[in-house]
């Protein structure tokens, strides 16, 4: 796949581009804004390498500004790779067997967020 989000470090950030998909909304035990963003095939840029096949990312202020974004919009942002921890890590051992903590690479506080023409 390219370069992946490990490999570029999470010491600065970089430019990005993604094609938006849809709108999601998170369980309603999140306190705050429940609306998210899914984006996929992020490529960097400049180069057009991809380095993940989708990524989930809260409704911000700055996705808010691009007003309403249509399936296949591309969308550029500047954000910085993290590691994180996805899963489930409750004391339900059966959950915990179908959804085990794991670490993943995300990209983290997008700035800078333009729809492209």
């Amino acid at each position: 796949m390219g370069r992946k989000l490990n490999n570029i470090g999470s010491k600065q950030r970089h430019r990005f581009r993604g094609e938006f998909v849809r709108y999601g909304e998170r369980d309603a035990s999140w306190a705050g804004n429940n609306v998210t963003v899914l984006l996929r095939n992020i490529c960097l840029v400049p180069g057009e390498e991809q380095v993940a096949h989708h990524l989930w990312f809260n409704w911000t202020t700055g996705f808010q500004r691009l007003g309403n974004l249509i399936a296949g919009d591309l969308v550029e942002f500047d954000a910085r790779a993290i590691k994180s921890e996805e899963g489930y890590r409750g004391d339900d051992l059966l959950h915990q067997m179908e959804n085990p903590p794991r670490m993943v690479w995300k990209l983290s506080h997008p700035t800078k967020i333009e729809k492209c023409k």
